[in-house]
């Protein structure tokens, strides 16, 4: 076709139910950021929902909400219950925020009442991104699929240069060497990934190892600023 000829207009095709689609993710992006805007440097904590508040799990994950917002570091989990209460209720009254994003299921996830900021989203994908958007590092406690997911999220973003490299710190080794062994005997032995690709994780024991490398990095980025 000549290039003075004009293209002919594409048909969107799009229903007024996709439109409608569109339209709720962009508000739920919009209003994610406008949110969140002002939190500061963050760090989100991961891990299971079902976690009971008398666990280990969850008292550690509280005291590390607590020992980040010490440090000046807002604290940013999916606003449910569990290890996200937890990180969110060692967090409150810190000098970080706590940040809650929940989510709307069919069996409604109330969000939990620790949250200086709490966001809902009806998407999975608009939450998971405001969950990483912001974070200077990340703390991986034992949880399910959803966890499991949110890993291997992060692992990609930064492997494929999408992220910039921060700490992604795994809390409780006997959860979770398991898996690292298995990416680091399968994964690595067979080329699938580079060997790099697993230098972003750090494998700990409990939230003081944790709280020791993610406010390192961020006291090392605010002196490289």
């Amino acid at each position: 076709m000549p290039l003075t000829e004009r293209a002919p207009a594409v048909p969107s095709g799009l229903s007024d139910e996709e439109k409608a689609r569109l339209d709720r993710i962009s508000d739920e992006l919009r209003h994610g950021i406008e949110s969140l805007s002002a939190i500061g440097p963050a760090v989100s904590i991961f891990g299971s929902a079902r976690a009971e508040n008398e666990s280990a799990e969850y008292r550690s994950a509280m005291r590390l909400g607590g020992l980040l917002t010490e440090a000046g570091i807002s604290v940013i989990t999916g606003g449910g219950p569990g290890i996200m209460e937890a990180g969110n209720r060692g967090a409150k009254g810190g000098r970080g925020k706590s940040v809650g994003l929940n989510i709307t299921l069919p069996r409604e996830q109330l969000a939990n009442s620790y949250l200086d900021i709490d966001v809902a989203f009806r998407y999975f994908f608009t939450r998971k991104f405001m969950l990483i958007r912001y974070g200077i590092g990340f703390a991986i406690y034992p949880g399910g699929f959803g966890t499991a997911d949110e890993l291997f999220e992060l692992l990609t973003l930064m492997q494929t240069e999408k992220l910039k490299p921060c700490p992604i710190v795994l809390v409780g080794r006997s959860y979770w060497s398991g898996l690292h062994d298995w990416m680091t005997r399968e994964m690595a032995a067979h080329a699938y990934i580079a060997p790099g690709d697993l230098d972003f994780l750090r494998l700990v024991a409990d939230e003081d190892e944790a709280a020791g490398i993610l406010v390192a990095h961020y006291r090392a980025a605010v002196n490289l600023a």
